[in-house]
Formats: structure tokens, C-alpha cells, sequence
């Protein structure tokens, strides 16, 4: 076998992740978590990695021994590492900010090397200039199979996802236009964020120039891998009321997610509520995007919140009214 055809074989879809019923009580409605938490490399990101390696191989982009390179950090880079791994490639990353021995630690234990890089917006020049294949995750487009996996297991009327790169919402729109289906995507947005008011004032450049601080989703600019055409709705969550969710999907399911899945679980059940004003009926999904341990010492944590004035309190209030209006 080549070695084309064995690294084609690593990056072949895994088992469907699971969907997870989430104990809204809206009469009709039903609210679905997929949860991605359980890929090998703990997050939706590992689905992005497979199908970015996956097209640089077909591409004639990767072979054996290229040095492969992105710009990025946190799930994202941990889930390049294992798949760079696996297909005994050499990985560099380049990380936005000061050396952090806890942030690189995940991927040279993959056997990846970590860069740091200041000013933050400086890392993707940084990679261009290493020689080997640069993934690009933000400007090269590697359409996932999330969408057919989901609408394999059930059929619903939304998605709600939030957006980092934009290839979640764009490869669910995409697929959903080319089959015909009527589901519709909604964005979850947090602050700082340029998604909602690029997509709101149909501004395709449009930059806040802050960083999100919600680990994951969120982007100080339009990214070019986010298709405003593809998305039905962009909603816009308050940091703390992600952080909220998030508490309660852990709560609910015992997984400890990070502030995306809350932040996106936020959304949907905002998106709930306008359906059961409007006697709507139907399934909405919404994605759990990770889960792991290093979120119970970040936004599972009071201390962590307070220290970054996140009023979460204030938000479990209303989540929990959210709730039960969604309950009826």
C-alpha cells in the first residue's frame, strides 16, 4: 500500500458522535446536544484537522515527510498534532503570545513543537515563512462531514453551532442547500466578536480588531472561511451567559464543556423561545464543541469568572427562565 493510500486510511471518518437529549420541556420541541467531545482529540476541532489533512494529501500538498504548519492554538492545534502524528509527519505551530508551558505542553506531547509569537496577529506571517505545507485552517477551505453524519442520525429544523474558522456553519449550509433540506444554521456570536455585526450589516470585511474571550469561537475579523450566505441567523450571547450554559449543560449531562458549547447551548435556547412564541414545532441541535478537565478551573470556576467580570449569576437567572418559558 502507498503511502498515499495508508494516510487516506488514517484520515477515513471515524464512528458518529452521539446525540444527546437535553430536557427542554417546549411543547413540540425538541433539543438535541451532538456532543464532538468524543473524538480521539476531544473536540469538533478534530473533525476540521482530519478534513484539512485529508484534502492537503489528496491535493498532492503532503507526502511523506512534509513538515506540516499552522497558525493557531489551543484544540485546534492539539488535533493537527494527533493526526500529524499518526501519518509520522513533522508538526510546527505557531501560537499567538508569550511562551506558556501549559498551552504547548498537549501538542510536543504529540510530538508536535509550539512557536510563540507576539503581536498575536503576527503568527500567520510567522508560519508562512517555515518551510513545509502551511494548513491554513482560516483561509484554506476543507469541507468536514459533520453535516452528513447529522442529518444520517435525525432530521432537524435548526443547527446551532458557533464559529471560529466559519467551516462548521458553512459545511452544514452548504450541504443542507445542495440536498434540498429545510433545515436552517444559526451562529452563536460572543463579544468582541466581528460575526454578528459582519453578518448583520452584510459587511464582509468587517473587523472589531478584539479578541474573543471565549476559548474557541469567536474572531476580531470576518475570516474567510465564514460564509455569511450559507448562515440563516447570527445571535449574539453575552460572555457570562455562555459561561452560564456552560455550567448548566454540565449540570445536566456531567460533561464539564468549555464556554462554546455554553455559549451555543445560550443560542438555541433563545432560538427555542422564539419558536414556542411563534407555535412553532420542531428539533433543534446544538453542538457541544469540547469537554475536559481544564474547564472546571476556568469558567466552572467562580473565582476565574469574577476575576474577569463575568456576572454569571445574573445570567443563571435568566437562563433558567429561558428555560422554563421555553417549558411552557
Amino acid at each position: 500500500m502507498s503511502w498515499n493510500a495508508r494516510a487516506l486510511d488514517v484520515l477515513a471518518a471515524g464512528e458518529p458522535t452521539p446525540l444527546v437529549d437535553f430536557p427542554v420541556r417546549a411543547p413540540g420541541i425538541r433539543l438535541l446536544l451532538k456532543d464532538e467531545s468524543v473524538h480521539p482529540t476531544g473536540s469538533l476541532r478534530h473533525r476540521h484537522a482530519r478534513a484539512l489533512f485529508r484534502r492537503a494529501v489528496l491535493d498532492g500538498l503532503v507526502g511523506p515527510g512534509t513538515t506540516v504548519v499552522e497558525a493557531t492554538g489551543g484544540n485546534a492545534a492539539v488535533a493537527q498534532a494527533w493526526f500529524a502524528r499518526r501519518l509520522g509527519l513533522p508538526y510546527i505551530v505557531v501560537m499567538p503570545g508569550e511562551h506558556s508551558r501549559a498551552r504547548a505542553r498537549p501538542v510536543e506531547e504529540l510530538g508536535g513543537e509550539c512557536r510563540f509569537v507576539t503581536p498575536p496577529p503576527a503568527i500567520y506571517d510567522a508560519a508562512r515563512e517555515i518551510e513545509g505545507h502551511f494548513l491554513d485552517q482560516f483561509g484554506r477551505a476543507a469541507e468536514h462531514d459533520l453535516a452528513a453524519e447529522l442529518f444520517g442520525q435525525v432530521r432537524p429544523d435548526w443547527v446551532v453551532t458557533g464559529a471560529s474558522t466559519g467551516a462548521t456553519s458553512a459545511t452544514l449550509g452548504g450541504w443542507i442547500r445542495a440536498h434540498g433540506r429545510s433545515c436552517r444554521v444559526a451562529v452563536a456570536d460572543p463579544e468582541n466578536s466581528a460575526y454578528f455585526p459582519g453578518w448583520t450589516l452584510d459587511v464582509p470585511d468587517y473587523a472589531t480588531g478584539m479578541p474573543s474571550r471565549i476559548e474557541g469561537i469567536g474572531r476580531p475579523r470576518m475570516e474567510p472561511g465564514f460564509r455569511p450566505d450559507l448562515v440563516d441567523l447570527v445571535i449574539p450571547v453575552p460572555d457570562a451567559a455562555g459561561v452560564a450554559a456552560a455550567r448548566h449543560i454540565r449540570e445536566v449531562t456531567g460533561l464539564p464543556v468549555g464556554g462554546s458549547s455554553g455559549t451555543a447551548l445560550w443560542a438555541a435556547l433563545e432560538l427555542i423561545d422564539r419558536m414556542r412564541a411563534r407555535g412553532e414545532s420542531g428539533t433543534v441541535v446544538s453542538l457541544i464543541g469540547d469537554a475536559a478537565e481544564r474547564h472546571l478551573a476556568t469558567c466552572h470556576d467562580d473565582a476565574w469568572a469574577a476575576e474577569r467580570g463575568l456576572d454569571v449569576a445574573q445570567h443563571e437567572e435568566k437562563l433558567r427562565r429561558l428555560v422554563r418559558s421555553a417549558g411552557g
